[in-house]
This record gives C-alpha cells, structure tokens and sequence, in this order.
C-alpha cells in the first residue's frame, strides 16, 4: 500500500489558502478517483482507502494543524503498516516560483513545518514529498500572513492546472515510482 497526505490547515478559515494547496491536490486526486474521505477512528484525519491503477491507496488530511501533521501521519503508517518509502507527502513551498512543482525522495523541511513535523514524527527524512510553488510575497508581506491568505484572483485562475498536474505526479509516482516521476514533472519547462 502507498499513502498520500495532503498538507494544510482544517477548517472553513484556511480553505482556498496557499497553504491549503496539498489538502486541495489530495481532494481532488480522491474525488477522481471516487475515494471517500472519512474520519479516521483513533486519528485525527481524514482518509480513505482505494486503488489508483493496480496500487492500493490510502489517501489522507491530517486535521491536527500545519505544524502538528507528523503525529497523524505517523499513527496512519502505523495502522496500515507502511514504511516512509510508500508515503508522498504534497505540500505548498514558498521557494518554488507559483505553479512549479518538484517531487523528491528525501531531503529536509526547507523550512515547511508540515514537514518538519512528519520528519520529527518518523524520525527519517527519507519519504517522499511533492511541493507545490506559491512564491514569495513581494514588499514587506509577512510569510505566515501570505502563506494563510487566499490566492489572489489571477493566482485562481491557474490553480486547477496546476492542482491537475499535481495530481500527473502522483499518479505516475504511484505507477512508476519517484524517479520516473522526477524525470517527468521536475523539468522547469512543464
């Protein structure tokens, strides 16, 4: 089985936030691919259970908050019995220009405290993550207040394409695995 978290914030505050954005992409993979989103027992998250191609799936929303994402991750690895080296973890990234994504097999938070939690939980670095561009605030924006605010009008009309190919990616890592996918989706000029 491989396990894909979304990160971002629950809740009706944070919804269509920059942060928000790997919520989004795994709502969206789920709703394609007629995955049902429960609450977890046990867990704070929701996640369901399906197959993508051939693969056994779970998808999966931490609802503990940005920052406190490792702990629910973790319990979900525990329960279906999966190592670091099945879990894609998608997020937003302030250090990839807007509508960029990257795929990597390791590596550190980069400051992402989603991911600096699921590392502090697994106490491995070496999973998988799927970072999703939303640049930098120009002037003197704060990163917390940009990162919390919604996209801005010309921003939404390029989130579905850049969710769609998102959603690319993680079919592929999960058909392919993460080279194939790196090899297909890092390049500057998709």
């Amino acid at each position: 089985m491989k396990v894909i978290v979304g990160l971002g914030n629950p809740g009706l505050i944070y919804a269509g936030s920059r942060h928000n954005i790997g919520f989004e992409t795994v709502k969206y993979l789920a709703k394609s691919e007629k995955i049902a989103l429960k609450r977890e027992k046990g867990i704070k998250a929701l996640s369901g259970k399906g197959k993508i191609g051939s693969s056994d799936i779970a998808l999966v929303l931490p609802l503990t908050y940005m920052n406190l994402s490792g702990e629910a991750v973790k319990l979900l690895l525990k329960k279906h019995k999966v190592t670091a080296s099945d879990l894609l973890v998608v997020c937003d990234d302030l250090d990839l220009e807007f509508g960029r994504i990257r795929i990597r097999s390791c590596g550190s938070c980069a400051g992402h405290r989603g991911v600096e939690s699921v590392i502090n939980s697994l106490k491995v670095n070496e999973f998988n993550r799927l970072r999703i561009g939303i640049g930098r605030p120009g002037g003197n924006t704060d990163t917390r207040d940009f990162v919390l605010a919604r996209f801005n009008r010309r921003e939404k009309t390029h989130i579905p394409k850049i969710i769609n190919k998102a959603v690319q990616c993680c079919r592929e890592w999960i058909a392919e695995g993460v080279v194939c996918a790196m090899n297909s989706f890092n390049r500057k000029d998709i």
